[in-house]
This record gives structure tokens, sequence and C-alpha cells, in this order.
């Protein structure tokens, strides 16, 4: 009888050795997930996660597992920065405005006058020696920078017609925490209003601000044409997006999995740079379809609104010499990509 009952028991523990056994191989043969967030909706910042999602489940071979949360499922901007600092979130991409806040040269690229057209700022973005510099920016504070590719010009979305410069003046327009772009819009007049994405629509809404800054992309995907009817790309600036990695989860990678990440990564901005710009052409006839207007500053206004916000750059850099490196370089890779 104890002989039958001790080997029971030894069959039992036998099973429970196995079972953890199987659940442990199981665990290490589980997929790394890659949560890749940002906070927008089928754009060139969605897209550009799609991108990676796709090549780095492919060429890792599934150890990899890609989860995309766009529109900012994963909580505000700042909380989504903050994550993937952390590692809990392993990859964001947003506007390099918004992490500000880690490093005053994220906002450079909000000069005005800068560019000359959406061909130049892509190749400027795609110039080696400037794309080096920027994407290091975030080393210190947790941040790969992996890729930096171009949103698009940027313009007005208001609640009363912007034809005309003298149209901004005693306006409220929502901006960036950015002194570059708080500057622009107080130059032409206007007062600037900082806010994140998610709180733009109800500020327009209720009629907390006059206007936004943004670019068509989000203007039209986020269906601002019902409550605001009026939009001005007047491309005195252009938007671009600065994707990130956690250092944290990065660096806990082998080797052959961040070469992985890495090149998927980088080859992915050209990608989504290119559908940005047939995306804002779908963005465009469909801001028209609903029920928005399109204006075009004249030819004078144009050059009445450079010659106001055109030196913005140079007088705040003049102010603060902890940029002027960066801002020198990105001067550089400006000329020589004419």
């Amino acid at each position: 009888m104890k002989a039958r009952y001790s080997a029971a028991l030894a069959l039992v523990a036998a099973t429970a050795i196995m079972a953890a056994a199987i659940g442990a191989l199981r665990a290490q043969n589980a997929p790394i997930v890659m949560k890749l967030a940002t906070p927008t909706l089928n754009d060139g910042q969605h897209e550009w996660m799609k991108l990676v999602g796709a090549a780095v489940e492919k060429n890792s071979g599934g150890r990899i597992k890609a989860e995309l949360y766009p529109a900012s499922q994963l909580g505000s901007i700042p909380r989504m920065i903050e994550g993937t600092q952390l590692g809990s979130i392993q990859s964001f991409n947003g506007p390099p405005e918004f992490y500000v806040g880690l490093d005053q040269r994220f906002e450079l690229l909000s000069a005005a006058g800068l560019f000359q057209s959406e061909e130049h700022a892509i190749r400027v973005a795609a110039d080696p020696e400037f794309a080096k510099a920027f994407l290091a920016l975030g080393a210190n504070k947790g941040l790969i920078g992996v890729s930096l590719f171009v949103g698009g010009p940027v313009g007005f979305a208001t609640r009363a017609p912007f034809r005309t410069l003298a149209d901004l003046k005693g306006k409220k327009i929502r901006i960036f925490a950015s002194p570059f772009q708080f500057e622009q819009i107080t130059r032409l007049g206007a007062t600037g209003v900082p806010m994140s994405l998610g709180e733009v629509l109800p500020a327009l809404q209720q009629g907390t601000i006059d206007g936004t800054i943004s670019n068509m992309g989000i203007f039209s995907t986020f269906r601002y044409f019902d409550t605001v009817k009026y939009a001005n790309e007047t491309g005195h600036a252009y938007a671009f997006e600065w994707a990130a990695v956690s250092k944290r989860w990065f660096d806990a990678l082998p080797a052959d999995l961040q070469d992985v990440v890495l090149a998927a990564t980088r080859d992915a901005g050209p990608a989504a740079t290119r559908r940005q710009m047939d995306f804002l052409a779908r963005r465009r006839k469909a801001w028209v379809e609903g029920g928005g207007e399109l204006d075009v500053l004249s030819s004078a206004d144009k050059t009445e609104m450079m010659a106001k916000i055109g030196t913005v750059g140079d007088d705040i850099v003049m102010t603060k010499p902890e940029l002027r490196p960066l801002w020198d370089l990105l001067r550089a890779a400006v000329k020589r990509n004419l």
C-alpha cells in the first residue's frame, strides 16, 4: 500500500516538474512584444508603425510580435513618451516638438522659412550629417532615435475665415509647446495656446480657441471640418515626425534582433514619407468634400508673413547658445540640399 502511495506521489511530482519545464520552455519561446504607439490615425505616423511592425515580425522569424496602438490608445502624448523611456512601450513616434521637455533642440525643425518645398524638407530629413545628430538627441533620456520623416507643410484650421494676415490678429491659436511656434504666432498678432492633440477638437467646438496649427493630415482625418470650415496651408514651416525606441527594451534584445529593429525602423522612414505625401493629397480632397474650404494667402501676404516670422529661429538661437551647434548643422543641411 505504501509502495503504491509513494509511486503515485512520484508520478504527481514528475508530472508537475514536466509541466513546469514545458511552461518554462514555452515562455522562452514566446515572442518578444513590441508595442508601437502614436497619437494619430491613418496617416504617415500610423503608416510608419505598420511598416515597422510587418518588417520586424517577418525578419525576426516571429521572434518579435508587433502590437500597434494609434490614436493615443496608450495614453496622452507625454504619457506615451514616458512609457517609451521606461520600456512599457517599445516605440513612439510623433512631432519632435512634443519632446521639447526632454531637450529644447527638438524644436529647431519648427522654425519658419527653412524649407522651400516638400522635396526640400525630405532631402534635409535624409541628410546623413544632420539626421545622425538629430536622432541622437534622446540618447541620455532613455530614447534611441531611429527615424526622422516628413509630415507635410504646416497650416491653420480656423473657425472664421483666414484669407489674409489681418484675419489672424487677436485670435487664440493652438500650438505645440515650443517657443519657436509661440513667437511665430505672437509676431502675427495672435496668441499661442499650447495644447495636446486630444484637447484640440473639444477646444475648437467650445470656442476656447479660434484655430490650430498643424497639417492637413490632422485637420481632415480628425474631421475638424465638422466644427471649423476654413483651412490655409501656409507652408511657412514643415511638420516632421521623430520615431524612437525604448533604450531599456532595445538594450535587452539579442544583437541579431537589435539589427532587425534598426533596419526596419530605418527603412520605414522614406516609405512613410512617400505615403504621407499621397495621403495629404487625399486629405485635401476629403476636406473639401466634407464641407471645408481651402484658402491661400496672396503672394503679398505670404511675403509679409515670412518677413515677420522668418527670423524667429535665428533670434531665439541667439538667446540660447546651447541650440547653436545643432542649429548650424540644420542650416548647413538646408543650404546643401536646396
